[in-house]
Parts: C-alpha cells; sequence; structure tokens
C-alpha cells in the first residue's frame, strides 16, 4: 500500500464522516500478501444485498458477483444456456430446463431443480417482466433433480428472454431453503453458485465490500459475452471501497490505490484522458434513460391533473446539461422505450424535447385544486449520476407553482425510503429520480416503470392503472412487429397521460480503469469482474 493510502484514508474518512483508520483499513491489501485484488470504486455504496428486493443497479451488480443465471444473453441479444440447456415442445407450451453438470452452492451442496423453481417463483412474484411470465404459466416444477419444466397456459414468446434478462430484476438461482423468503422480506444468508462468494465477515457498508474467488466454480467453455459465456476468475478478490467524493476516488485511481472507477464525472473526462495509465470505455454501450417517478399514493400527486401539471413543467435539456454538459454523451429523446430502436416514437413527449411546457403547466396547476401541499423530493448527493436530476426539476416545479422540499440525503437511503408507503410526514416521499439500463425500459414487459399494477405487485410509486396492464398484455400476446409498434405507441400516450413516470433523457456514462486490468467486459449489466486480469 502507497503512503498516499494513509492520507487518503483520512481524506476519505473526513468526507463521509468515518474515523480515518476504519478507511485504511478498507484501503490496505489483505493479510494475505500474493492475493491478486482489484480494488474498485463503483457507482454507489451497496447496502442491500438481496437481488431480489430492489432493482438497484449496485444490489444487480453484487448479484452477479455471487449468484448465477439459468439463461443469459449475449452481444448479439440472443439467449444463450447458463446454468441450464432448454428444449421447447412442438406446441410451444412446455419447456424444459436441465441443469448442466458440475453446479454447487457456495456451502458444497448441489444446486437442484427445486432451488431453481423456488428462485424463479421467488422472482416471478417481484419483476414487472416474471410477473408476465407467471400469469402465463400453468405449472412449473422440478421433475427431477436436474430437470425444470414449464407449461404455459397458451404459447407466450418472451419465456427465453424473461428467463435470460440481462438486468433488474435479475433471475439469480439460489438455494430453496434461502428463496423461500417472502419477495418483500430480506434474504437470510449469502449463498449463491456464482464465480464469487460474498465475504460477510468483511462487510462493512458505507466502507467496503469484498468478494473471494469461487475455486469450486466451473466455468462454460464459452467465451464471456456480455452477461453469458465463461465466467472465468483470474484474480483472488475484488474489493468495493466507498468513496462518496468524486476528486478523492480520481486521486485513488491516479496514485494506484484504485483499479477501477465505475462513475467518473463527465467534467474530469478530458483529465483522465491524459494520463498514459489509465483506459476509458463505455461498458454500457446502450446507456441509460434517466427518469422522474411520482407517488401516486399521496397528495399531490394522487391527482392526475397535478401529475400532468408536474409532467408540462419538466424538460429535458436542462437535466441533461446539468447531469452530463457534454452532448456528445446525451440524447434528448422522447421515446419511453429508448431512442433508435424497434419501438421508439414521439408521441406525447413534445413537452419533454422542446422545454415549451411551463405556461400550461402553471394554468394546469391552478386549475386542479392542488393547495400548496410540498413536494417531498428527495436529492441524493453521492452518486455523479443521481445528484443532478432532483436539483433541476424542484426548481422546474418551483417555477410551475409548486412548494417543494428537497431533501438531501444519500442514495442508499433512497433505495431503501422510497419502499415506503407512509405518507410523506411519517417518512414516505412524493418523487424520486433513478436511471435505467436502456436494456431494462425497451420494451413494455421489461420495462417495470409502465406498470399499473399498483400495490399488487407495482413498482414504487404504485401507479394502478387497469388499462395499463390490459394494453401490457395485449403487446405480451402480439406476434407482429407492427402489432407491437402500434401498442408500444398506445402505452407511450398513455404513460404521458397519466403521467406514470416521466423519461428524461438518455446518456452514456464512461468508466475508466488503470492499464494494469485487462479483459474487463462490456454489457448492459456492468460492471462485471469475471475475466478481468491484474498485472503488477
Amino acid at each position: 500500500m502507497s503512503h498516499s493510502s494513509h492520507w487518503l484514508g483520512s481524506t476519505v474518512a473526513a468526507k463521509i464522516g468515518l474515523p480515518a483508520l476504519t478507511l485504511a483499513a478498507a484501503l490496505a491489501m489483505p493479510a494475505a500478501v500474493d492475493a491478486k485484488t482489484i480494488n474498485a470504486v463503483m457507482h454507489s455504496d451497496l447496502r442491500i444485498i438481496d437481488p431480489g428486493l430492489t432493482t438497484a443497479y449496485i444490489t444487480r451488480d453484487h448479484g452477479y458477483m455471487v449468484y448465477d443465471t439459468l439463461l443469459a444473453t449475449d452481444s448479439n441479444f440472443k439467449i444463450q444456456p447458463q446454468m441450464a440447456e432448454w428444449k421447447v415442445s412442438d406446441d410451444k407450451l412446455t419447456y424444459t430446463f436441465t441443469l448442466r453438470d458440475g453446479l454447487k452452492w457456495h456451502d458444497g451442496a448441489p444446486v437442484t431443480a427445486e432451488d431453481c423453481v423456488a428462485s424463479l417463483q421467488r422472482w416471478g412474484k417481484k419483476d414487472g417482466m416474471g410477473q408476465k411470465l407467471m400469469d402465463f404459466t400453468a405449472s412449473l416444477e422440478a421433475t427431477d433433480a436436474k430437470t425444470i419444466t414449464l407449461k404455459l397456459k397458451e404459447p407466450y414468446g418472451l419465456v427465453l428472454e424473461s428467463i435470460g434478462k440481462p438486468s433488474s430484476l435479475v433471475p439469480f438461482m439460489m438455494p430453496k431453503r434461502i428463496a423461500e423468503t417472502p419477495p418483500d422480506k430480506a434474504i437470510p444468508e449469502q449463498i449463491g453458485s456464482g464465480p464469487f462468494k460474498f465475504v460477510a465477515g468483511e462487510f462493512q457498508p458505507g466502507v467496503k465490500a469484498v468478494y473471494e474467488k469461487n475455486k469450486d466454480y466451473v466455468p462454460r467453455k464459452e467465451a464471456p459475452s456480455w452477461t453469458s459465456g465463461g465466467k472465468v476468475v483470474k484474480v483472488d478478490r475484488v474489493e468495493w471501497i466507498t468513496m462518496a467524493d468524486a476528486q478523492t476516488a480520481v486521486n485513488a485511481l491516479q496514485s494506484g490505490d484504485i483499479d477501477f472507477l465505475e462513475n467518473p464525472s463527465f467534467d474530469i473526462l478530458p483529465v483522465l484522458a491524459a494520463d498514459k495509465n489509465l483506459k476509458i470505455d463505455t461498458l454500457n454501450k446502450l446507456g441509460y434513460q434517466t427518469l422522474g417517478r411520482m407517488n401516486f399514493l399521496h397528495p399531490p400527486f394522487d391527482n392526475v391533473k397535478v401529475r400532468r401539471a408536474a409532467f408540462l413543467a419538466m424538460s429535458q435539456k436542462p437535466v441533461l446539461d446539468a447531469l452530463v454538459g457534454n452532448p456528445d454523451y446525451y440524447q434528448i429523446c422522447g421515446a419511453v422505450f429508448v431512442c433508435n430502436t424497434p419501438l421508439a416514437t414521439d408521441v406525447g413527449a413534445e413537452t419533454l424535447i422542446k422545454g415549451n411546457g411551463m405556461a400550461e403547466a402553471k394554468k394546469l396547476l391552478a386549475e386542479s385544486g392542488y393547495d400548496g401541499t410540498p413536494v417531498v423530493v428527495m436529492a441524493p448527493g453521492d452518486v455523479v449520476t443521481l445528484k443532478a436530476q432532483p436539483i433541476v426539476a424542484a426548481q422546474l416545479l418551483r417555477d410551475a407553482g409548486f412548494k417543494v422540499d428537497l431533501q438531501a440525503t444519500d442514495w442508499q437511503t433512497v433505495v431503501a425510503r422510497r419502499a415506503s408507503q407512509k405518507p410523506p410526514k411519517e417518512g414516505g416521499w412524493n418523487m424520486f429520480f433513478t436511471n435505467w439500463v436502456a436494456a431494462d425500459v425497451v420494451n413494455p414487459v421489461v420495462n417495470v416503470s409502465v406498470g399499473g399494477r399498483g400495490k399488487n405487485g407495482g413498482w414504487f410509486g404504485w401507479a394502478d392503472d387497469p388499462k395499463m396492464e390490459a394494453l401490457r398484455d395485449a403487446f405480451a400476446r402480439a406476434t407482429s412487429p407492427d402489432d407491437q409498434k402500434k401498442l408500444a405507441a398506445e402505452i407511450q400516450k398513455e404513460v404521458f397521460d397519466e403521467v406514470i413516470y416521466i423519461p428524461l433523457g438518455q446518456y452514456t456514462s464512461p468508466s475508466v480503469w488503470r492499464k494494469s486490468l485487462t479483459g474487463v467486459v462490456d454489457g448492459p449489466a456492468t460492471p462485471v469482474f469475471w475475466n478481468i486480469d491484474k498485472s503488477e
């Protein structure tokens, strides 16, 4: 460990309010001097470690370290075998999955079909795409120790795409005893069959999370491609170190105290590009959609006219300018299902794109009966890609005539608090902002933000919209691209009419790492840490 690490530990500790020695310990080399360790600063601190409990990407990234999936998506958007191979009956009603040899849980027990059935059932209660799959499912059972049999009520074209989806919520496999945990309660232990083991004894929320190579893991023979293929671990340990201050993280990267920085601030990229020891690349080339979400349960956003007034006040350009700044990395986009895709349309998005809705917003708010109830907006300050949106949106809301209570917090608090259905005065909320990777919003089935299930399995905000659910069901049954495009446009119109959520544009976010790391894998659910080697 370099001398700068002691200063660095003190500096970071001061920034996040922790004792200096605690941070210094987090940055210290592990006890085994010869251990090959990747030190990474991720986009967020890790606190929630149940990947079935939240759509937060840091928890998804943790999931890929510890757990594995039955199927996976490659760089050609094709579904590939991962833990299992599959066959489909001629009538398209029966899917048979056979587990491959050599699968073990981290506690040494063999992976069984019963474990996987329980895992799919838990995921299917919480994930939007999983819920839709279960709507079409007649039965799901383990027919022997290695065979999972899924029978449908009627043919459904997204079975494999659902089980092999690359991003939140990912259907990770876990032992039956853990998977039987109710979907709204945290799992009691972190036992997966994935390429890394979670080191629970070294987990310090707010400081670091540690993973060790799973020496019993048997990788597939294929080359890695996105979340599919061989997950070959080439290092002994990976440590995720929390550094909320962006400049401190950059200093640590340049000095060699850390190896990988997931989300450097956009304004520092020219400096990093000039450092010959660093490599900058955009791992998720599909990019992100940033968005605002309202709480339908409590005033003032339980009133659709008030929601519409807030929608009309929003404008993508000031949000993207504050969030990204450099137009090379962002795109103004009125498409709920992502620009430059088959389902892209601007229906209903004019004011978002042109920023010309403020006068109409003021008029509608005055007509709505809005009584001045403060809008509680959660504003995390510790994540580069989430800081700007609530600040810009709060000012736009104020300009329209809203009273806004902008509450400074951190992202993991937002992740926990947004699950609360209590009124804002009792610790609840009215609005939060987040980002989806494009793969998570590219169609009406995978995009949980468009769902209308309300409290019955709906996403945070709990939009209750039976018309939306009927449209999504029709899309799930549609077989022709023309029908799908027509239904997607109807769904987008409903999103904007009812203000199910507010897409605020698209952007890409480069990562940077020291050139001593090789083999970094790209994809829609990154970063992943298999296939990466580190030279000294």
